[in-house]
């Protein structure tokens, strides 16, 4: 008999319907929320049924059964809507060697997977898990490559854990490999204990994440373990934008704003963090300030090390630099200039010395000169630079080797420090460090502790520019103090004063505006003038794509870089990245989606973490040269050099199409374009502006409103940092 169909009432919940079946394909998955776009088989169905959902993890070949209700998308026709969606791995011979060749497990592509399934048929999962010793019975297998399967499929194991664990605590499950790769298999009990350790730990998780598992976990808003964390954080993030402490006022407002509890708690917790010593107190001028613990004992050991070692004599020899001039003049065939000369007799008189300058007023002709004529006398010269383009750069400009500080230092991964240090110095009598506007307290205290106690030290840098990305302003505290012998060179030589992109750098550094060409003039530096930001993204893209390559013959992949004030906005770095790619890779053979973006053969890509396992460090460029689906990695090349990045951590890269000024310091390009807007208001400032101008070689450009320049121009330096090694070195 026919069953009329019963709306239901208002009131009435529509009946659920179950579904069963194996997934064919995951069609999407975004492992941030879960969100899933499944193609299931199901029983007495011939289509393939589109089911949608979330679930943490899903492979194909597994079994899925979902609650849910049917519907009929617009675009996407018939799908069944699951409430809850939840997986059992296969157990069929089929769904197993779908479930092997899907990508999840690394080492193992569709041959091998076939191979596998061929041998151990319905047993391969038990074989895999108990005994892994029959592996090496599959053609193609030895003990290496069964090894590294187990390690595989015990990690993959792990990480699911962690991100039903993180489903469950109603929290994105994106960071689950990089969660498994610090805690390893205790990793679960590490995140019931203490969730705030995640905060710590683990890059890429805040604490609003580890404050919503602790809720979870039945964790008080009031506690002190959660208050604690709450300032710890705070004092952290703070770090994060490059202070090393923070005023006790200042904290708490921050760390209030974090927790939504009253001041009173967050007094009585920033006692007995003081009290842990995890903390320090102490003053900055009339300011006081809580410290990191590591930060404070860093600049404090910076400061004493720097005024200890600059009372002593250099050591080598006096040079008459009457007789020395001419004689290195003829060899370089360059005349030093008064201003150069009496640099020169500053930093040879000098253990301890800074040389600090804009563009074009010769550095690198003084630096040249100090070298040949100190090598000249037997010393023993060691040069480093922060990152390994402008290590690069200075062996170059010098003829001699230079390195980066982390190659200088020889990293340790394992201890997550440096092999030089007191007991192992470096071999020198003499270490020239350029680009010292870049480095921040953490590495120049390792640097300050591997010079040998009878060695000068020579800082080279430009200390307008941005201070350090990391913790401090380094270069600026040691001029500021007045006790380091600072030679500041002014002059702009004739030949550098012919390029406007020199000449408007030191305008925009002195707050005037930078003068455009005149018309028809032929130039280095160019205002392209819009009246609103959306108008600057095609512009850009018709710069880069056409006008630029067509007038100076640069190539658009490998030559011009878009340096923006932000990360946010339309003419923000993230937005302009994703145009970008669209326009400059477009239809790649292959591509990985992790963490928000895209990556394929040939993108350009950042690394924006220290790693020193990989020997890659923040602000690196590299591109992508292919994406192994097999090993579950992609593989990109910084100066020649492969290194592979499994899936699962890749949060650390990111295109670069377009970086952050930021995250310029210390690159060149041959062209440069800038957006300036007012919507960039917060950052726009002197020093950003001109570290960006001075990133270009041959040519910048920049793209936005005259009224933003005039902001930046005139916006002074950017916010003050908190750092107290200027005091430190003063009083010393």
């Amino acid at each position: 008999m026919h069953q009329m169909f019963r709306m239901p009432q208002a009131d009435q919940k529509p009946v659920l319907e179950t579904l069963a079946g194996s997934v064919e394909r995951v069609t999407f998955h975004n492992a941030e929320n879960g969100f899933a776009v499944l193609k299931v088989h199901t029983r007495g169905k011939r289509d393939l049924v589109t089911v949608v959902g979330h679930t943490p993890a899903v492979s194909a070949g597994e079994w899925i059964t979902a609650s849910g209700l049917w519907i009929s998308d617009r675009t996407h026709g018939l799908q069944f809507k699951a409430e809850v969606l939840k997986t059992t791995p296969p157990t069929g011979v089929e769904g197993i060697e779908k479930y092997l060749a899907s990508g999840q497990m690394r080492g193992i592509g569709p041959a091998m997977a076939k191979r596998i399934v061929a041998a151990f048929g319905k047993d391969t999962f038990e074989i895999i898990e108990a005994s892994p010793d029959r592996l090496i019975e599959v053609q193609g297998i030895g003990p290496l490559r069964a090894s590294r399967i187990v390690a595989g499929w015990a990690e993959q194991k792990a990480v699911r854990e962690i991100m039903i664990f993180l489903h469950a605590h109603g929290v994105g499950t994106a960071r689950a490999v990089r969660i498994f790769k610090t805690y390893g298999f205790d990793a679960v009990q590490v995140m019931t204990e203490d969730p705030y350790r995640l905060a710590k730990d683990v890059r890429g998780i805040g604490f609003r994440t580890a404050d919503a598992i602790a809720a979870k976990l039945g964790m008080e808003k009031t506690a002190s373990q959660r208050i604690r964390a709450g300032i710890s954080f705070a004092l952290q993030t703070a770090t994060d934008e490059g202070h090393c402490a923070l005023p006790i006022e200042a904290l708490a407002r921050l760390a209030g704003q974090l927790l939504d509890v009253d001041q009173e708690l967050i007094r009585t917790a920033i006692v007995e963090e003081l009290a842990t010593g995890e903390i320090v107190s102490d003053t900055i001028g009339t300011e006081t300030c809580l410290f990191l613990r590591g930060l404070y004992l860093a600049e404090q050991a910076i400061a004493s090390r720097l005024i200890e070692r600059a009372s002593g004599p250099p050591p080598w020899p006096e040079i008459d630099l009457e007789r020395a001039i001419p004689w290195v003049e003829g060899r370089t065939g360059k005349t030093l200039a008064a201003s150069q000369r009496e640099a020169l007799r500053l930093v040879l008189g000098s253990k301890v010395a800074v040389v600090t300058g804009g563009p074009g007023v010769g550095k690198t002709t003084l630096l040249d000169t100090i070298l040949r004529l100190l090598v000249a006398k037997g010393v023993k010269v060691a040069l480093a630079a922060p990152t390994g383009r402008a290590a690069k750069r200075m062996t170059e400009q010098t003829g001699l080797d230079a390195k980066t500080i982390h190659r200088l230092l020889e990293i340790a991964p394992e201890h997550g420090g440096f092999s030089r240090n007191e007991e192992s110095p470096l071999d020198c009598d003499l270490l020239v460090v350029d680009e010292t506007s870049m480095v921040d307290v953490p590495l120049m205290n390792a640097l300050t502790k591997a010079i040998p106690a009878h060695a000068g030290l020579l800082m080279v840098g430009d200390v307008d520019q941005l201070p350090s990305v990391g913790s401090g302003q380094v270069l600026a505290d040691i001029i500021g103090s007045d006790r380091i012998p600072v030679a500041r060179l002014t002059e702009v030589f004739r030949q550098a004063a012919e390029s406007r992109i020199v000449v408007n750098a030191h305008r925009i550094n002195k707050g005037q505006m930078p003068e455009p060409p005149k018309a028809g003039e032929e130039s280095d530096f160019y205002f392209v003038e819009i009246d609103d930001p959306k108008e600057g993204v095609p512009k850009i893209i018709q710069m880069i794509k056409e006008r630029i390559p067509r007038r100076f013959g640069l190539d658009p992949m490998k030559d011009i870089q878009v340096l923006c004030p932000m990360n946010r906005g339309v003419l923000g770095a993230r937005n302009l990245n994703i145009q970008l790619q669209e326009v400059l890779n477009p239809n790649p053979a292959s591509r990985v989606e992790r963490f928000g973006w895209r990556f394929s053969p040939g993108d350009r890509v950042m690394e924006t973490q220290n790693d020193y396992d990989r020997e890659v460090f923040n602000g690196d460029l590299g591109t992508v040269v292919r994406i192994d689906d097999e090993e579950g990695a992609l593989i990109a090349a910084f100066d020649g050099r492969e290194v592979s990045y499994p899936f699962g951590e890749l949060d650390t890269l990111v295109p670069a199409y377009a970086t952050t000024i930021h995250k310029s310091q210390g690159s060149e390009y041959p062209a440069v374009i800038i957006p300036v807007v007012t919507q960039h208001f917060t950052m726009l400032a002197r020093n950003l502006l001109y570290t960006g101008v001075t990133r270009g070689k041959r040519l910048v450009v920049l793209v936005g409103q005259k009224k933003a320049v005039a902001m930046a121009v005139r916006g002074g330096q950017m916010k003050r940092r908190w750092t107290k090694l200027r005091e430190w070195i003063a009083a010393a």
